[in-house]
């Protein structure tokens, strides 16, 4: 069975969304009104509404830090994920948890990157040099 997941979600600004998604992340926009527009989300469609974003808090651990939660998240292979970590640091991103590697050795080690979009929505991003150990124990 081969699926995409749909998420849709509020942003501030469609014109704002549109910079990130569209030319920092480099997602192609697909249909859109005055108050939504759609993206190819790394193959997923995301719909970005005119809204107040969601409610997050800092209660995800990660290693030593505490992330935003609920997020978004993405699974890319290594080098998809380091060139968009390379793409998001030359477009000035800040970074929640800057681009590194967890799990060094281990089963799961991956690459993970947190930041957030221009209306607060958090997204993280994990690499995997090892695409069937994205659920080893």
């Amino acid at each position: 069975m081969e699926t995409r997941f749909h998420l849709a979600y509020h942003v501030h600004d469609l014109e704002e969304a549109r910079r990130f998604y569209g030319d920092v992340l480099g997602c192609a926009e697909g249909r859109s009104t005055e108050s939504w527009v759609d993206f190819d989300f790394f193959g997923h469609q995301i719909s970005l509404h005119l809204g107040e974003a969601f409610a997050t808090a800092p209660t995800g651990r990660v290693g030593d830090h505490m992330v935003p939660m609920p997020h978004l998240g993405l699974v890319m292979k290594q080098a998809d994920w380091q060139a968009l970590a390379d793409r998001l640091k030359a477009a000035g991103t800040e970074f929640i948890l800057p681009p590194q590697t967890r799990f060094a050795g281990e089963p799961g080690e991956q690459s993970t990157m947190f930041f957030t979009d221009p209306s607060g929505n958090p997204i993280e991003v994990k690499g995997f040099a090892d695409w069937d150990g994205i659920f080893a124990t």
